[in-house]
């Protein structure tokens, strides 16, 4: 899995994964969080999802990372939002307005000078859509970035051995493995996927809350 493959779905509008709506887990139980608005919450991965609009509306700041500029470009036009565009490194180019700034890069490129103080990662479909052998970078690369802020963590579980991905297969082990020496790690929800995983694969949607331990935040 490489970044040609994820602009190649974006040039060829084969975004499947986008949704209509925001995500019913968020909607439900992001409120878990405690989270106040005017908060800072990071999306990353975030293509153009409805999700940040949910957000802003409730008065969060937002900032995410997204590799293609074509998603990017649509998720600003479809909030009406005409933004500043930035460069910040010769690999990163921000896009900022209405509360919004989006990182145009792939995420290990971003640092967390760049991000600021972050109070919330809402990870929806970073996880997921990551192949087993990049997922562990990823997620020491969040953590650093973030300082091991909380975390709203979407996955999905299935066989992978039946059905490969994205999304891929993220296991409770998995998370465990990637998380539980940083944060304490709870269960919020887990159901069915209704029609199943692409349509096919019978699964389960899991959504998790990581809050830090604090003796060991500071890395």
């Amino acid at each position: 899995m490489n970044a040609e493959f994820w602009l190649e779905k974006w040039s060829r509008n084969e975004i499947g994964f986008h949704a209509q709506q925001p995500h019913k887990g968020l909607v439900e139980h992001f409120s878990t969080i405690c989270a106040q608005p005017g908060g800072h919450v990071f999306v990353p991965l975030c293509g153009k999802t409805l999700d940040i609009q949910w957000l802003l509306n409730k008065g969060f700041r937002v900032t995410g990372v997204e590799l293609s500029l074509l998603a990017v470009e649509q998720l600003f036009a479809e909030l009406g939002v005409h933004p500043v565009i930035s460069p910040v490194s010769s690999e990163v180019v921000m896009f900022e307005g209405g509360g919004l700034k989006v990182f145009v890069a792939d995420i290990f490129s971003v640092s967390a000078a760049m991000l600021g103080s972050v109070d919330i990662v809402y990870d929806r479909a970073a996880l997921v859509a990551l192949p087993q052998d990049i997922r562990v970078r990823y997620a020491k690369h969040l953590m650093a970035i973030t300082r091991c802020a909380t975390q709203f963590l979407i996955c999905v579980e299935y066989d992978q051995c039946r059905l490969s991905g994205p999304p891929f297969a993220v296991m409770a082990q998995d998370i465990a493995d990637y998380y539980a020496p940083y944060y304490e790690i709870t269960s919020i929800e887990r159901e069915p996927v209704e029609r199943g995983i692409k349509g096919r694969e019978p699964g389960y949607e899991h959504i998790w809350l990581l809050c830090p331990l604090n003796d060991r935040a500071e890395k």
